[in-house]
């Protein structure tokens, strides 16, 4: 409880203890004689009274004549029968009654207090679930952390593989710190930077860069922290969080997901939507109405800009979008450099064979692996982390922990093994599927009965279509594999087919790579990082029916030529996939050096089998 509470709870006290000794006094300064109760019968056998009121253990009356000046009086009652005893022996008696004055004040005092304090003790707790720290009347102060220079560690120098968002910042940092420099030739400052990218990618990393470079204060909140049970209070915390920062000025303002805050208006807003509305409005309006030459930039990070309003992303708001995009290899070696520091390495530990392990690994994933590779080298009593726990951080990550007490049956190993071998062989000889750097039958994750790593050798942004049908035909691997040796399907290629049935469809409706179809785009989907289509666009088609079918149709002979494919490269290789099998059941893993002998038994991809 704060002095101003303590205060006035007192206050209150004060004033009923006040109340009460006023009656008291008033009480007793009327002309009102306190008899005893022996002289109120003997005054009574005398007939000197005229009239009583009795009143509980009280007896008002008045007397006929004044007595010492008064006329009435007031006694205290006592027991008749103890009366008549003491009355024989002409014994001066009267009644005593206890003094409830303290018990008066406290029926008074405690219920108040209790009122008061269940009801700061209740709305107390409903400000703090709200984030009310200063209670209802803060309900509308923003809650942003304030940082300067001190406050944060990070730098630029902590931020690796994303060079271009770098250097964008880097260059409103050095707006902030020396605006002249800049103005000479009439430039101004941005007003809103929005970084974009996908989960992990490190877009609130660099603004704490920003916080740890920048030198002025720099003003830290979520989007979500706009939003409140109370309508209005998304606004009036946007309009506080602006007066603050220009009353720092120079200065920075970062709202992180900013999703959360700036979705897209409807144009039939129901009542769960009226106050983020409010807020954005409200938003919009302080972007439109501060001066950038006070020195104030907003920094907004994001991974779904495709649900931002249009408003807030237009040029005059957030004049500049950065993508924070996931590095490429030459970025996950600077980014694992960043990791690997105060880490006790083996001499094997090479980060561009790391980096190599993890194509499409954003800066959170990578020094989340840094950390399972001490943790698995912890966990074996090394003295330093090496290769091979990485390796094994790898495996941990993407096909998920091991299940060496799940028991197959024979025949499902065997099946099993020769699936992952069907996956490594097509791997290993069609052109352009990336390199294959280790097969197991060891069960790991919730379905995985077993797993083949490939790792790719160079970093892909285009590729043709035979490529495409190559790596699908290495993912129909494991089926095919099943149909040349077994001769019948098994469930284990659910999660193969699926894939290879969207690479599919990617080349029909995205890729328009179906000559019967043209080359025609059908697709209306909108990129999302987070790559969940929202319901609108589920809801969208721009074709007919008959195109719908033609799609379908396209699809599956796509497939079809791909599964034939692989079915015929597997028999071409049958003796290569017995023996690899029969190496996987023996050793129920290999690594890049039993492959490479396995692949020195293959016979060139267009040479006939009965040239073996």
């Amino acid at each position: 409880m704060d002095k101003r509470t303590q205060f006035h709870v007192w206050y209150v006290i004060a004033a009923i203890v006040g109340v009460l000794l006023l009656q008291q006094l008033w009480t007793e300064s009327q002309q009102v004689a306190v008899i005893p109760y022996s002289q109120f019968l003997g005054d009574l056998k005398a007939g000197k009274i005229a009239q009583v009121e009795v009143s509980g253990d009280y007896i008002d009356g008045q007397y006929k004549e004044a007595q010492n000046g008064r006329k009435q009086f007031v006694t205290t009652r006592v027991p008749a029968d103890v009366a008549q005893e003491l009355a024989q022996y002409h014994v001066e008696f009267s009644g005593a009654i206890q003094n409830h004055f303290l018990a008066n004040v406290l029926s008074w005092v405690l219920p108040t207090l209790l009122f008061f304090g269940m009801w700061y003790f209740v709305f107390r707790r409903i400000a703090n679930q709200q984030g009310l720290g200063g209670g209802f009347m803060a309900i509308g102060r923003s809650k942003a952390k304030v940082y300067v220079e001190t406050d944060t560690k990070v730098t630029f120098d902590d931020v690796a593989g994303v060079d271009e968002a770098k250097d964008e910042l880097k260059e409103v940092v050095a707006f902030l710190k020396n605006p002249g420099e800049y103005s000479r030739l009439g430039a101004r400052a941005p007003k809103g930077i929005l970084l974009v990218g996908p989960p992990g990618t490190g877009k609130t990393l660099l603004a704490r860069a920003v916080a740890g470079e920048a030198g002025v204060p720099f003003f830290s909140i979520n989007g979500s922290e706009f939003v409140e049970m109370f309508v209005g209070v998304g606004a009036a915390r946007v309009r506080d969080l602006f007066a603050q920062a220009r009353e720092k000025a120079p200065a920075i303002i970062f709202i992180d997901e900013l999703d959360a805050l700036g979705r897209a208006r409807t144009a039939f807003p129901s009542g769960g939507n009226d106050e983020k509305e409010q807020t954005l409005n409200q938003l919009l309006s302080e972007l439109d109405g501060f001066d950038t030459r006070a020195g104030l930039v907003l920094l907004a990070a994001t991974n779904r800009p495709e649900i931002l309003d249009p408003a807030l992303l237009r040029a005059g708001r957030f004049d500049r979008q950065v993508l924070v995009d996931r590095p490429d290899k030459a970025g996950r070696i600077d980014i694992l450099k960043v990791h690997l520091k105060g880490h006790k390495l083996a001499e094997d530990v090479d980060p561009e064979k790391v980096a190599g392990l993890t194509p499409g690994f954003t800066g959170a994933d990578l020094a989340n692996l840094v950390n399972e590779a001490a943790v698995v080298a912890t966990r074996r009593h090394a003295e330093a982390i090496a290769m091979a726990d990485f390796t094994a951080a790898v495996e941990r990550i993407v096909a998920g922990l091991e299940k060496r007490k799940r028991i197959l049956s024979p025949k499902e190993r065997r099946v099993v093994a020769h699936h992952e071998m069907g996956h490594a062989l097509l791997g290993m000889i069609l052109p352009g599927a990336d390199t294959v750097h280790k097969v197991s039958i060891i069960p790991r994750g919730i379905g995985a009965l077993g797993y083949t790593i490939q790792r790719p050798s160079e970093d892909r942004f285009i590729m043709t279509r035979d490529e495409i049908e190559n790596r699908m035909a290495v993912l129909l691997g494991g089926r095919a594999a099943e149909l040349v040796v077994f001769g019948e399907l098994s469930t284990g290629a659910a999660d193969d087919l699926a894939k290879a049935t969207d690479m599919a469809r990617d080349m029909v409706v995205r890729y328009g790579m179906e000559e019967k179809l043209g080359p025609v785009s059908y697709d209306s989907e909108r990129p999302t990082f987070l790559g969940t289509p929202t319901a609108l666009q589920w809801q969208q088609r721009r074709y007919s029916d008959e195109t719908a079918h033609a799609i379908d149709d396209a699809v599956r002979q796509i497939i079809e030529r791909t599964l034939a494919r692989a079915i015929a490269v597997l028999k071409q290789q049958r003796p290569v996939l017995d023996h690899g099998a029969a190496l996987l059941l023996e050793r129920e893993t290999l690594d890049e050096a039993a492959l490479h002998s396995l692949r020195q038994e293959m016979l060139p991809l267009d040479q006939p089998a009965a040239a073996q």
